[in-house]
């Protein structure tokens, strides 16, 4: 935000009292948006802001922003890709960890004089050695599949198209997969195919000793469904940072021991936001320069 206010006049739309008045006063003169991946920006916004010409989101995801509608009036949209991608891929690693070990239940135990008035805690779950499934062989994908590779674990993935970098064992179809691995973890982009894409048959294909990791976004899951097969001993655990409707998180999800939950917080390292922050405004001088933009999202 000090880039941004050193070398532009920026409207700050998330505190204004009015928002919607505040879009009028500047639908003459606005050229650019930035907005986060959760947030994005919508049709509504942008049809009164006809002189916008680049929306720059700090995140990967853009499935909040109004893309149709950017590719029809040709607005180019940046993200920031790959230099966060290593902090998801250690989150999802910890996830794995904290989901089957069950690090947050054997921290109160010991936190709280459990070991010392009960003894000590239920055994837990082995990762090394175990099979993971990737659904999603992005750049966080790639990392995280080499990362488990240290943890001795089979490693397989779920992609649109198999890539010819990965040696990994691939599959066409997570059904499939999900047959196949302990730990399903989800690495994909959201988009209108992938909604929900983690459902019932899914999850009982997973089954009573697998794990599921969200590392994505919280639309590829059914949350009712996953809540059911939790509740159901459907499969054993979950590790997630993402939510369906974030910030709410269900009771139900919140009450459950087998759930390890972070605040949808994969990337956030001071590291790593700050090197998000300088792709976003790398982006903004490049494209106010006529330059080709650093990392153009290509509808």
């Amino acid at each position: 935000m000090e880039e941004l206010d050193h070398h532009y006049t920026v409207h700050r739309y998330y505190t204004a009292d009015d928002p919607d008045a505040l879009v009028a006063s500047l639908a003459g003169s606005l050229k650019a948006v930035v907005t986060d991946g959760g947030t994005g920006v919508s049709e509504a916004v942008l049809s009164q802001l006809p002189h916008v010409e680049v929306v720059t989101v700090f995140g990967v995801g853009v499935d909040a922003v109004a893309l149709d509608y950017c590719k029809a009036r040709n607005i180019k949209v940046t993200n920031t890709p790959d230099v966060l991608s290593d902090d998801v891929a250690d989150m999802g690693v910890a996830l794995m960890l904290a989901a089957s070990r069950q690090m947050i239940t054997g921290d109160a135990h010991a936190r709280t004089g459990q070991w010392a008035a009960q003894g000590a805690m239920p055994l837990t779950t082995r990762m090394t050695g175990k099979r993971a499934g990737i659904f999603g062989m992005g750049s966080i994908g790639l990392r995280l599949a080499n990362r488990l590779t240290a943890f001795d674990m089979d490693v397989s993935y779920c992609n649109r198209n198999k890539r010819s970098d990965a040696s990994y064992r691939y599959y066409s179809d997570l059904l499939e997969m999900a047959h196949e691995v302990d730990y399903l973890v989800i690495a994909a982009s959201a988009s209108p195919s992938t909604q929900h894409i983690i459902n019932a048959e899914v999850l009982s294909a997973l089954g009573s000793n697998g794990y599921l990791i969200n590392v994505s976004r919280g639309s590829l899951v059914d949350e009712p469904a996953l809540i059911e097969a939790l509740e159901k001993g459907t499969i054993k655990g979950a590790g997630l940072d993402v939510f369906a409707e974030e910030p709410k998180i269900p009771a139900a999800l919140c009450a459950m021991p087998q759930v390890v939950m972070q605040p949808h917080h994969a990337s956030g390292t001071v590291e790593t936001r700050q090197a998000m922050g300088r792709v976003v405004t790398d982006n903004l001088a490049a494209y106010f320069a006529g330059k080709r933009l650093l990392t153009e999202y290509y509808m």
